[in-house]
């Protein structure tokens, strides 16, 4: 994360300035002329660069500025300030928890991956000089962003990586280093799995030179309460197995693992921000391969709840490999709810584009409570539904349950089959009536371009939702 300081007076003159401007407020001193001329209406992330010494950046916060408009506003400003390593944000007498969001906002922005680039490596931002009257309670009103901001680019740094890199070892690795934020983490091996019945993880990650894990990251917090559970698909990369995905596009299945990713970054979050929530992440790692031992259509795995499960489609292994994780979620750590993360369907995509990600669950609560948080946060969701015809279309002839829909079985020849519904259908299976939210991020994981909080490139969705979700419900008793 780039460094962050508050001053009281001016930040200096050759500094490039971000000048934070709400629409038809009385421009800043000097400004008037050049805003009135290009017409600038300061509309939320919209951006005014003016050169000069120093160079100005004014960014719109809209009529009536919230958090996350002026968080967007700072991204805005940093995308388009360019390749530069400090900018200044001309605060001046902006209400400071306001000025920390515009702050938050291009620490948000300003995150760049140049770890694997070895020439033309463009200039980064690195430090953030906010002037503000109120230096004191606006760095204060920062300080409690950044756990969010922090767990958010740190679920981005993980998506990003190639899978060549974050391997199923290497992924427990990076996970490993989060005790030294006072989280507890466990990684079970294949041995381990074999020995409890991890048939689901152990079959999709089974064609894979790099065996499968599951991860366990655990925050005690304070409360005497049940722990809340987040459980993760991390797929590190995704060939769809004997049922192969077509070559094109395959590069971004390295960021299969999001779910993970975004579960591990709330992780850090909450550990940052010592919250009271007793809280612990299962993640299921795998690497969905071609191989000779890869699993088939038509096969019959018995998972870790001993449920036999027919396989239709090897590349619907997310809800293979979750249902694995929700099990050891509910008979290790009793939770009082649960939310899984995971890039599972293209149909989600189908139904909501990339803006939304799509929530199904069994608690109205929590799923109000999981989508208010996304709204507040910039990571916005869309309640779907799962119908009793869902599940009836996952009847299995020779097992419990299948694992999906055949293809051919839906509307239109089975090009129009609800896959995003089935899966949330069999999820459920596991989850039974324990207070359970899935959200299918698919889709809103990566940006093809930049987008409201951030670059092109992974966005870290669900890193700062699941931490604001535990904020607003888990952190009291009952």
């Amino acid at each position: 994360m780039i460094a962050v300081e508050f001053r009281r007076a001016p930040s200096g003159a050759d500094r490039p300035c971000v000048v934070p401007l709400v629409a038809a407020a009385e421009p800043p001193p000097g400004l008037g002329a050049a805003i009135a001329a290009a017409r600038f209406t300061a509309a939320v992330g919209a951006v005014l660069d003016l050169p000069g010494a120093p160079r100005r950046l004014v960014t719109g916060l809209g009529t009536a500025p919230t958090p996350l408009a002026a968080e967007t506003a700072g991204a805005s400003a940093v995308l388009a300030a360019g390749p530069i390593t400090e900018l200044a944000l001309a605060a001046g007498a902006m209400e400071p928890g306001l000025a920390a969001s515009v702050a938050a906002g291009i620490a948000l922005g300003a995150w760049r991956f140049d770890a694997l680039r070895t020439r033309d490596v463009p200039a980064r931002l690195k430090r953030l000089v906010v002037q503000t009257g109120h230096p004191g309670a606006a760095e204060k009103a920062f300080a409690a962003l950044k756990p969010g901001i922090a767990g958010c680019l740190f679920a981005r740094n993980l998506t990003v990586e190639p899978a060549n890199r974050l391997t199923t070892r290497a992924f427990a690795e990076r996970l490993e280093a989060l005790e030294a934020e006072g989280i507890e983490v466990t990684v079970h091996g294949r041995k381990w799995l074999e020995r409890h019945g991890f048939g689901a993880l152990l079959t999709v990650g089974g064609g894979s030179a790099s065996p499968p894990r599951l991860v366990v990251l655990r925050w005690p917090g304070v409360l005497p309460v049940p722990p809340v559970a987040f459980i993760g698909k991390g797929i590190v990369f995704d060939t769809g197995g004997i049922s192969i995905k077509s070559a094109e596009g395959m590069e971004a299945m390295r960021a299969d693992m999001a779910g993970a990713a975004a579960c591990a970054g709330a992780m850090l979050a909450l550990a940052r921000r010592r919250s009271p929530a007793p809280a612990v992440a299962v993640l299921a790692i795998a690497e969905n391969a071609t191989g000779g031992a890869s699993y088939r259509p038509g096969d019959v795995i018995r998972t870790a709840s001993r449920r036999t499960v027919e396989v239709i489609d090897t590349d619907a292994e997310g809800r293979l490999v979750l249902a694995d994780a929700i099990h050891h979620a509910i008979a290790a750590f009793h939770p009082r709810a649960m939310i899984d993360l995971a890039t599972l369907t293209g149909s989600i995509i189908t139904a909501l584009g990339h803006h939304r990600a799509g929530i199904f669950g069994n608690d109205a609560a929590l799923m109000a409570v999981a989508a208010a948080a996304g709204e507040a946060v910039g990571e916005p969701l869309w309640p779907m539904p799962i119908g009793a015809r869902h599940r009836e279309d996952l009847a299995s002839d020779i097992a419990d349950i299948r694992q999906c829909a055949p293809s051919g079985s839906g509307a239109f020849g089975g090009r129009l089959l609800p896959d995003a519904c089935h899966a949330a259908a069999f999820l459920r299976e596991f989850a039974g009536e324990r207070p359970w939210a899935h959200l299918d991020i698919a889709g809103v994981e990566t940006a093809e371009a930049a987008h409201a909080l951030g670059p092109a490139g992974p966005t870290g969705f669900g890193a700062r939702l699941l931490d604001r979700l535990v904020a607003m419900r888990f952190e009291a008793e009952a």
